[in-house]
């Protein structure tokens, strides 16, 4: 450990708090997110705040130079930022997600090789974006083998954060003597072969500058391919992707419901109260615990530090009971808040709008039924996804 970092993880064991950084920041977000909305343009002047905040090294760990913060502190980090933007907190979740599967790796197993990316992440405060979205299981694009390595060409869609990113960690399907195989690496956003494509324009989270990037002939060397495996089949990696990432993701839609809750109580309070908004109000707080509940359960599955198939069960089927009960939350909420909710300018019309984004990510409703339902039946599950 040279002297810079040993400095750095000092300070981060002393002074680093992540719920205050995002609180320090929170009323500048809110201030620009009507704006980012309307104009569908990607929150880039939030990324100079969040790097100013310390949040961008926040899940690197301290002996690293980053600020030492587990799963749960990251998901707490990233619910309180969704109630003062959620694309913005959308957005960070998918680079804060690529910092803690990693930095888990370096903890709980081990894994030097991962050493210099979060050592990078803690002193350049690169931002790491993910293709999740795009690739999953299956895998997409196309892996061609050449001397000393590969030809990428592929389009990755969803890519949130797309236009400050560094590196997107990605793949790409090569077929092989064994069938198609992906080859996991990752693409410098900066390379002449490496392109985004204006295609964000959505229902919602409109400033998470989700656009499609596209890599032409890219090289890929072969020391900088990480890993490989079967395309379409769990892979021990993954199952850690899935455990750590998916209850930092959906900490964002429990902060956009949390917030729609406090957003329809004020408008509600401004009227006389009646049975019927008793009733209301009643029934989405309960909503909203039963979200909150189910992430609890999420990142608690997340601390018995064991990925595999039964931990990526325990957490889709939080994560599906987050985005049901979240969803619901906001409805009750507009419900609640009456014709006021209506106008965009109470804040309420963008989140109902955010909370969509929450139906849509893996394991969506059909592939986590049958990966429960296989699990309770005894049946694998390597293919469901």
């Amino acid at each position: 450990m040279n002297s810079a970092i040993a400095e750095a993880s000092a300070e981060r064991l002393t002074k680093f708090d992540g719920g205050a950084a995002v609180r320090e920041i929170s009323s500048i977000l809110a201030e620009r997110a009507s704006r980012f909305d309307e104009s569908d343009t990607f929150v880039a002047e939030n990324y100079t705040l969040l790097k100013e905040a310390g949040l961008v090294e926040a899940g690197v760990p301290m002996e690293l130079g980053g600020g030492g913060l587990e799963v749960a502190e990251l998901a707490d980090m990233l619910r309180q930022m969704a109630h003062a933007c959620s694309s913005t907190a959308l957005a960070f979740s998918m680079h804060t997600h690529q910092v803690a599967v990693p930095a888990w790796r370096w903890r709980y197993q081990k894994v030097a090789v991962v050493e210099p990316l979060l050592k990078r992440i803690a002193t350049e405060k690169i931002i790491i974006l993910s293709s999740g979205g795009s690739d999953w299981i299956g895998g997409s694009g196309k892996a061609t083998k050449v001397d000393g390595g590969y030809r990428i060409s592929a389009r990755k869609t969803f890519t949130s954060g797309a236009l400050a990113g560094d590196i997107l960690m990605t793949g790409a399907v090569v077929e092989t003597e064994t069938g198609p195989t992906v080859i996991h690496f990752g693409a410098p956003m900066k390379a002449a072969e490496v392109t985004v494509q204006d295609t964000w324009h959505a229902l919602g989270m409109r400033g998470t500058g989700s656009h499609d990037v596209v890599l032409d002939e890219l090289f890929v060397p072969d020391a900088a391919v990480a890993f490989s495996r079967k395309a379409g089949e769990w892979h021990p990696v993954f199952q850690i992707i899935a455990t750590v990432a998916f209850p930092l993701i959906y900490a964002v839609y429990l902060g956009v419901a949390e917030r729609a809750c406090d957003i329809a109580l004020e408008l509600a309070q401004k009227k006389s109260s009646s049975p019927i908004a008793l009733d209301l109000a009643g029934k989405m707080e309960t909503t909203l615990r039963a979200a909150q509940l189910a992430h609890r359960w999420m990142l608690d599955t997340v601390e018995l530090n064991a990925p595999s198939a039964a931990t990526v069960n325990e957490v889709m089927i939080g994560r599906t009971l987050v985005a049901q009960n979240a969803i619901r939350t906001v409805e009750l909420a507009m419900e609640l808040a009456g014709g006021p909710g209506f106008y965009r300018h109470n804040g309420l019309e963008r989140l109902f709008r955010d909370i969509q984004g929450a139906r849509f990510h893996p394991l969506q409703a059909g592939p986590q039924a049958q990966y429960a339902g296989a699990m309770a039946f005894g049946q694998d599950v390597s293919k469901i996804f």
